[in-house]
Parts: structure tokens; C-alpha cells; sequence
């Protein structure tokens, strides 16, 4: 039987154009309320045509900041310095994009004279709002991406009758786009990292992207057990569990790595394992 296609969530599209529409009309209103306090007059109209250019080339950059999250996420600090360059190219881009719609608008279509220099002082100016509207933009993806995945998705419930198998393997893709199969008994333990999840396999490390608390929820309680609330382990690869701070235990796993075990999570631990002092 053929697997049905997911249906288009409309949702995404849907709150960007609430949002920049928002910006434009709040945009606009401010335009014309500075140009007031200047001794010019410029009529609501006139401000909505300015404003709608810097917007309409924003909502076209959107497609590349989601691209940006993907390959260099801002939850790795090591990231922050490719958003930082980005910035240069994001302000070229977003000045001379609606540089060109302003002069398609006023002098090609309104026959109206119009004049918007390229000048370093202006590229400038608009660079230093557009660190701004980056940061913005970039935090918003976060945000929604966040909802999306923790708020607004409700857990998916299996008929009584149906047992759920739990996976034996994990797809993994590796730098270049080939994926390589990883299987589950050879994890030795997990760690979060914003939201993708870090497989530690036999010295070797795995991106894959989840929360800690999905894989949780996909792998066997029998054999996977939650230890902190960014770790979780592979209790056959338990080498030694020893008294650490504060009522805290540190597990010490036969790759050598050593995790904290906390009180919060030793019950379930000892559910599996049990510590005799």
C-alpha cells in the first residue's frame, strides 16, 4: 500500500508573513513619523512602497538563513563566527536588492524621480540595521524551529493493540553526504547538544539530529537509561559507577568517558543497575 505524502504545514509560512507584515506596517508608520521630526512630509503610502522593498527581499533571504541554521547551527558556539561573516554578504544583498525594487517601483513604473546611491557610507548605514535584523531573523528561526518540535507537536499515540518495534539502527550522515549505519547495541552513550543529539560509538562521534528526550523515547528502557538531563547511556557499557559531589554518582563507561550519574536520575539507574554502597 502506498505511504501517504505529509500534508504542507502552512503554519511556518504562515507566521512569517504575520511577522513581516507586522514589521512593514510598524516600519512604515515610524518612517514617516521620523521624516515628520525632520521637516519632510511623505505620505503613509509613500513610506508602505519603501518599507515593502526591504521587507520583500528579507522574506526572500528567509530560504538562506533556514540553510544557514541547517549547515552551521547557532546552538555550537563554534558556528558564531560563519553567522558573523554572513552578516557581509546578508547586507549586500538585502541593500541592492531593494535598492533595485525601489528604482523598478518610482522611476520605471511611477515615473517619479528617485535616487538611492550605492555609496560606502550608505551600504554603511544599512550594515549596521542589518546586524540587527540578522540577529532577529536568525533568533525567530530558533524559536519556531523550538515549537515546532517541543510545543506544538502532540506525542503520537499507538492503538493498544499495536506494539511499536524499537529501532535496531540509526542512518547517520556523515561529512560529504554519505550516510553510514549505526547500530544501536554499539552506542556506548548519548549526549544533548541543542537539537541534535551526539552518539558516541566506539570512540567515534555521530551528529544526528533529535532531542535527547525523542531518542529517549525510541530506544529500549531496557538497555538505554537517562542519567542527567543531557546524557543518556548504554547500561551494558557501564564500567564503574563511583560517589561524586553533592549526593551525585559519576559513571565511568568502557570508552573511558566519564558522566555524571544525577540523584534526580538514580532511581531510574539503579531500576537497572543497582548500587550497593
Amino acid at each position: 500500500m502506498a505511504q501517504a505524502k505529509p500534508s504542507f504545514d502552512w503554519r511556518l509560512p504562515a507566521v512569517w508573513a504575520a511577522v513581516l507584515c507586522v514589521s512593514w506596517l510598524t516600519q512604515s508608520q515610524i518612517a514617516v513619523a521620523d521624516e515628520a521630526r525632520a521637516g519632510h512630509l511623505i505620505s503613509f503610502g509613500h513610506a508602505l512602497a519603501v518599507e515593502g522593498t526591504s521587507h520583500l527581499v528579507i522574506a526572500a533571504l528567509i530560504p538562506a538563513l533556514y540553510w544557514m541554521q541547517r549547515r552551521f547551527p547557532l546552538t555550537h558556539a563554534r558556528n558564531l563566527p560563519v553567522h558573523a561573516l554572513a552578516i557581509v554578504p546578508f547586507s549586500l544583498v538585502h541593500t541592492t536588492g531593494m535598492a533595485a525594487l525601489r528604482f523598478v517601483w518610482f522611476a520605471g513604473i511611477l515615473g517619479e524621480p528617485f535616487q538611492f546611491p550605492l555609496t560606502f557610507d550608505r551600504f554603511s548605514y544599512e550594515f549596521t540595521k542589518d546586524i540587527f535584523t540578522y540577529c532577529m531573523m536568525n533568533a525567530g528561526i530558533m524559536a519556531f524551529d523550538y515549537f515546532r518540535q517541543h510545543v506544538s507537536k502532540p506525542a503520537p499515540v499507538a492503538p493498544p493493540s499495536v506494539v511499536s518495534a524499537l529501532p535496531e539502527r540509526f542512518a547517520v550522515r556523515q561529512r560529504g553526504g554519505t550516510e553510514v549505519m549505526v547500530e544501536v547495541a554499539d552506542i556506548d552513550w548519548i549526549e544533548a547538544s541543542g537539537n541534535y543529539a551526539i552518539l558516541h560509538v566506539g570512540g567515534e562521534t555521530f551528529e544526528i539530529r533529535s532531542s535527547l528526550a525523542r531518542l529517549e523515547g525510541d530506544l529500549d528502557p531496557k538497555r538505554f537509561v537517562r542519567v542527567h538531563k543531557s546524557h543518556l547511556v548504554n547500561i551494558a557499557r557501564v564500567a564503574e559507577v563511583t560517589p561524586w559531589l553533592s549526593g551525585d554518582w559519576r559513571i565511568r563507561l568502557q570508552d573511558g568517558a566519564e558522566v555524571n550519574l544525577s540523584r534526580r536520575y538514580r532511581q531510574r539507574f539503579e531500576a537497572l543497575a543497582p548500587v550497593r554502597s
